[in-house]
């Protein structure tokens, strides 16, 4: 009666009610899952939390996990793999009943190591077959975001977003985006320089300026900066703006996710837009039916993006209903 699935009298229901409000009764979910062999539980692993893009995706995670009955247990792996392979653990063990993993690479993920895997559906650009995903084209974003800025004249154009020495290997987000923005040049017949990649310590907005103060402290030359995240986008923003330069008069800058900052920075950000909503929902819908039914074979779900064209990339923007959204694939 408690849980809906049976039905009983009007009055009867009022009175157990009353006495739950009294007692203040909360349902055991444990004892629940002895009877179904689940927990109602489900893990949430992203590489770091601190960033804009993991904050709006984990919003947007718990959102339809709440609406699906779910309870969440969030983890940040970082460079940690072994955080990852503990909540596999605890899957394994029925302790969570499925996982929403976000691995930077498959040679550090459970995914490419471990044999007999619980339900996951992967999300991000990390390339496999074992398990459910769901993922942006990022090469092909990035190509339309470079070529978008080509189309505006820019041809010193900088990829902003591959790891420094110190920070350890590049990420499969990394190589896709590199890819994407090379395909561009090579489409508009621009040569592709190596002091135009630039690196950067950290994927924030400390490490968007230092990336960019590095090139200008280096007398790079440069008309256009692809950042390949808009908390990136945003760390070039203030570091052209300290050294007086204008940004889109003198160098235009893009970035990628299009979360909420990008439309209230200065200017605003022209920058790959893609729902984190449907993102979220797509991972949940695969992860559910994953669960009830382990047999279906591996699918891939590619959430459509679009570009958010803004005052950064020096082009008018196409007013939307409620934003600055022009689509260009």
């Amino acid at each position: 009666m408690i849980t809906g699935t049976v039905t009983v009298r009007s009055g009867t229901r009022a009175r157990v009610e009353r006495a739950m409000q009294e007692l203040d009764f909360v349902p055991n979910l444990n004892a629940r899952g002895l009877r179904n062999g689940r927990s109602g539980m489900i893990g949430v692993a992203l590489p770091d939390l601190g960033t804009d893009f993991s904050a709006s995706i984990s919003h947007a995670l718990l959102e339809a996990a709440h609406r699906r009955g779910l309870a969440v247990q969030v983890e940040e792996t970082a460079a940690e793999p072994q955080r990852e392979y503990d909540l596999v653990s605890r899957a394994r063990t029925h302790l969570v009943d499925g996982l929403v993993l976000n691995p930077v690479r498959l040679d550090d993920s459970v995914v490419g190591r471990m044999e007999h895997l619980p339900p996951i559906v992967l999300i991000g650009e990390v390339e496999q077959h074992r398990t459910d995903r769901v993922f942006v084209n990022s090469r092909a974003a990035t190509r339309t975001v470079t070529s978008h800025l080509i189309a505006q004249g820019a041809r010193r154009i900088v990829a902003l977003g591959s790891m420094s020495n110190d920070a350890g290997a590049d990420t499969a987000t990394v190589d896709q985006r590199l890819r994407g923005y090379l395909d561009a040049l090579e489409a508009a017949g621009l040569p592709a320089s190596q002091e135009l990649q630039a690196p950067v310590p950290q994927w924030t907005i400390e490490g968007g300026a230092a990336g960019a103060s590095l090139l200008l402290e280096r007398g790079t030359q440069f008309d256009a900066v692809v950042a390949f995240t808009d908390t990136l986008a945003v760390g070039v923003l203030h570091a052209l703006r300290e050294a007086g330069i204008r940004v889109p008069e003198d160098v235009l800058v893009t970035g990628f996710d299009d979360v909420e900052h990008a439309r209230f920075s200065s200017p605003p950000l022209t920058t790959v837009h893609f729902s984190h909503q449907e993102y979220a929902e797509a991972a949940l819908d695969l992860l559910t039916s994953r669960i009830e039914d382990r047999t279906l074979p591996p699918r891939a779900v590619e959430i459509p993006h679009s570009l958010a064209v803004r005052e950064s990339s020096g082009a008018a923007p196409v007013r939307g209903a409620s934003d600055a959204r022009g689509a260009r694939k």
